[in-house]
């Protein structure tokens, strides 16, 4: 099955000149989303993650039936201010100013194999923070992966970490 078929591509959203890739569309079709979730389980699997860590809002929806097909827990990376409790966070540098991301401080347990979970890879930068605050959460971070990998952006050489993903775009 070709997936690409099933992602939508939203030109100038967020703002103009930026083409959005659109996962809803792939999310609302059954089999397209039971194959991306098949073959992405399978290309995680090699890692044998305790974890999934999954990065605020899409990368919910990939990583919760991910987890239930590899047999391992889910947590839960947000922005800051939106988890109860006690936190632990990281603030990092965006193009034009900061961000902050956090986990719940009970989170981590220390030398889980995590792989971190997104839908798309563009930059890097919230990948990347990711996997500080996991690491220094005590976390044996072994992978990330995602469905959609904006390859002509060349963020994969600078995340540090194995990374994977099921689909790729090299232009916009």
């Amino acid at each position: 099955m070709d997936l690409k078929k099933h992602v939508r591509q939203i030109p100038d959203f967020p703002k103009p000149g930026i083409n959005f890739f659109d996962i809803s569309t792939l999310v609302r079709h059954p089999l397209a989303w039971r194959t991306t979730i098949d073959r992405m389980a399978e290309m995680i699997a090699v890692w044998k993650p305790d974890v999934l860590a999954a990065i605020d809002a899409r990368g919910f929806l990939v990583a919760a039936p991910l987890a239930i097909a590899l047999n391992c827990g889910t947590i839960m990376i947000r922005k800051s201010g939106k988890l109860p409790g006690k936190v632990k966070a990281h603030t990092y540098g965006l193009e034009y100013g900061t961000d902050t991301i956090e986990i719940q401080d009970d989170a981590v347990t220390q030398g889980e194999r995590i792989v971190i979970i997104d839908d798309l890879l563009a930059t890097g930068g919230t990948l990347k923070a990711a996997a500080k605050l996991l690491r220094e959460s005590g976390a044996d971070v072994v992978g990330a992966s995602c469905v959609i990998e904006l390859s002509f952006l060349k963020a994969r050489g600078a995340l540090g970490i194995p990374f994977t993903a099921l689909l790729e775009y090299d232009s916009e």
